[in-house]
């Protein structure tokens, strides 16, 4: 007899891309914050900065968020590649390109933690670059992944939904409730990280590098088990005919 989940496989990867969109707050507010003012996973903020510092803006830094920028297009374009070979949906690629995102940003919470990357400006430019490359990955896996309305690094697109198809705006509110969260969770997820720059620069990477861990073996796991489960339908229908 197949058995049934408490929890629908489309409900999990909802809940799992939330904890990746608050997972992100937590890195653009180390990022902002504790290295001169990047965002590593919204990068309209980048954009807006680099604008701002052409027109010369006041003290606004150019290389660091130019370099985020290019980075988070190159970790998105290698996961792109990685899981176009795969199908739409959880896959193998799936946990294996946040397991990338896992291992990097542990790598980088224990090269923040051993060496002073504000000691020399390539130092922080490598850290930076390092973070948007994860967060490309990231950004790139969870929009393969097509969870309506989560996109775990930006929620302009979210807010603008959230409002425009409101009930006030005339509209039925769909999604209301997973939008509402995506915001309250990358606000929650900057507010958690700005605090953990009261303790050290690196303790904010390592939270994000636990919960994409997290993320990654909760949705392998249920990959794997979707996977046994359609076997055990497959062959209890053969058994039938």
């Amino acid at each position: 007899m197949v058995k049934k989940y408490r929890v629908a496989t489309d409900r999990l990867h909802l809940w799992l891309m939330l904890v990746l969109t608050f997972s992100t707050g937590v890195i653009d507010a180390v990022g902002y914050l504790g290295l001169d003012r990047v965002f590593t996973g919204n990068m309209t903020g980048n954009v807006v900065l680099l604008g701002m510092a052409f027109a010369g803006g006041a003290d606004l830094p150019i290389l660091r968020p130019a370099l985020a920028l290019a980075f988070f297009m190159v970790g998105a374009a290698l996961a792109g590649r990685v899981l176009r070979k795969g199908p739409v949906g959880w896959s193998g690629h799936t946990s294996s390109s946040l397991l990338t995102v896992t291992l990097g940003l542990t790598a980088l919470a224990v090269y923040v933690a051993l060496v002073d990357v504000h000691a020399e400006e390539i130092l922080g430019s490598i850290t930076t670059s390092g973070l948007a490359t994860m967060m490309g990955i990231q950004a790139a896996t969870a929009k393969r992944l097509k969870v309506a309305e989560i996109t775990t690094v930006v929620v302009t697109s979210t807010i603008t939904g959230l409002a425009s198809d409101s009930r006030l705006a005339g509209g039925k509110s769909p999604f209301w409730a997973r939008r509402f969260s995506a915001i309250a969770l990358i606000l929650a997820g900057a507010v958690a990280g700005a605090l953990t720059l009261k303790v050290d620069l690196w303790l904010g990477i390592a939270v994000s590098a636990l919960l994409s861990a997290v993320v990654t073996l909760l949705g392998h796991l249920r990959h794997r088990r979707d996977l046994r489960q359609e076997a055990e339908e497959s062959a209890a229908e053969t058994a039938l005919r």
